[in-house]
């Protein structure tokens, strides 16, 4: 679950420290093949400084916006240092919650300058943990494109990306990490959004791509598409490292500052979406009186910028977070196997890629689900990445993910010579 910068408090641009600049300059160095060159990106970032000041107004909406389908826009505007032969718009639209509630999303829309004749399919970017709180949403920060992987080879090959933020991240809102029917309906939401972008020339034909916390809103898009979004025809839904079985992957990974810190994002979510399927104070059910205190420090901070913040809190829990296991607690155990990824078949195919060195998401956890899936009749495709961990397996899947769209006959746009 992929770690992304952080700000100090919601409302205002996120500032990020000349330490954090640094490290992404790394990143762009170790990443290149699946990203873009760093004397673009450097120039993007610096258009991205420039305007960060004004980004607090966008992300403020009215207490009495009224309600709109799913989808609609609110607002959007365009968004400066998009990637070279690319355009790109931030949108604040309408999507549901776990209840089925109006809420506001934002997230980012980002198509190719190249003429195509006709319209372009969709691919919408499910992304990886970079916190709850709205400073934490990817769209906010000053390099917007930057986590989302394989961007520029979608781009290249003309497909739109749009990638939600999740609800509660961006602009205040309810909780929707690790809640599979609200990512779901983010993901699926902003590929409508985008058909409203008359440059972005949107088609309703959409791949799904996620990545650990975006492979579980994926896949939960995936199964729920079509019911929920009968107008969005899914092609296809890629996942790298997906969160599936997540009470294993909560007892698996518990015993570490990351499962800890994973772990408070989750039952922080999960106490605010089910408090009327909880006991009160449901956190002190579960968790330590350490623990209790730890977590709710814990949620409002954003990875990577405050990464030092919450391993210092999450670092003498371990062993001492826990009071009972979530994963064998009633009614807690009931909430995650809801929102355990369905292993009925898919009606679309499905690829799967996982790192061998993961700890985090871990590989028997989704080999068992690639299992399930078989077994239930799936098309599946599944590829193993010996040491390859957590952070990159998304990257490394990339050559073999294009392999799968093209035997599957999915294209972005076609080029037109006017």
């Amino acid at each position: 679950m992929r770690q992304g910068d952080a700000a100090q408090g919601f409302g205002r641009p996120r500032r990020v420290r000349p330490l954090v600049l640094g490290l992404l300059a790394l990143l762009v160095l170790a990443l290149l093949p699946g990203l873009f060159q760093v004397a673009d990106f450097a120039e993007r970032l610096e258009a991205g400084k420039r305007a960060e000041p004004s980004l607090s107004a966008f992300y403020t909406v009215p207490n009495s916006l009224p309600a709109g389908s799913p989808g609609e826009i609110v607002r959007s505007e365009r968004v400066v240092g998009a990637p070279p032969g690319a355009e790109a718009w931030r949108v604040l639209y309408h999507s549901s919650d776990e209840q089925g509630a109006d809420t506001i999303v934002s997230g980012t829309v980002v198509a190719p300058t190249a003429n195509t004749t006709g319209e372009r399919t969709v691919v919408s970017w499910a992304h990886p943990t970079t916190g709850t709180a709205p400073r934490c949403a990817p769209s906010i920060g000053i390099a917007p494109f930057f986590f989302i992987e394989g961007l520029t080879r979608f781009l290249s090959a003309g497909y739109v990306v749009v990638a939600t933020d999740y609800a509660g991240m961006g602009l205040p809102g309810p909780p929707s990490f690790l809640l599979g029917n609200t990512e779901a309906a983010n993901v699926l939401d902003i590929a409508r959004a985008a058909q409203q972008i008359p440059g972005a020339r949107a088609s309703n034909d959409v791949l799904l791509w996620g990545h650990s916390q975006g492979g579980h809103a994926a896949l939960f898009a995936a199964h729920n598409a079509a019911f929920y979004a009968p107008d969005i025809d899914v092609l296809g839904v890629a996942v790298a490292a997906p969160a599936t079985d997540l009470g294993a992957l909560l007892t698996a990974d518990i015993v570490g500052v990351s499962g800890i810190t994973i772990g408070a994002y989750a039952l922080t979510a999960y106490a605010s979406a089910y408090a009327d399927a909880l006991p009160p104070d449901p956190l002190s059910t579960i968790l330590t009186p350490n623990g209790v205190a730890a977590t709710s420090r814990m949620s409002e901070l954003c990875l990577l910028g405050q990464n030092d913040q919450l391993h210092a809190i999450a670092k003498p829990l371990i062993g001492r977070y826990l009071a009972v296991e979530p994963a064998t607690s009633p009614p807690w155990d009931g909430l995650l196997a809801q929102n355990k990824p369905s292993s009925a078949a898919l009606t679309v195919p499905l690829f799967v890629a996982q790192g061998e060195s993961d700890t985090l998401v871990r590989p028997h956890i989704t080999a068992a689900y690639v299992r399930a899936q078989e077994l239930a009749g799936t098309d599946v495709t599944s590829h193993t990445y010996p040491r390859v961990g957590h952070g990159t397996v998304a990257l490394e899947a990339l050559d073999d993910l294009f392999v799968w769209i093209n035997q599957l006959g999915m294209s972005g746009g076609s080029t037109s010579s006017g």
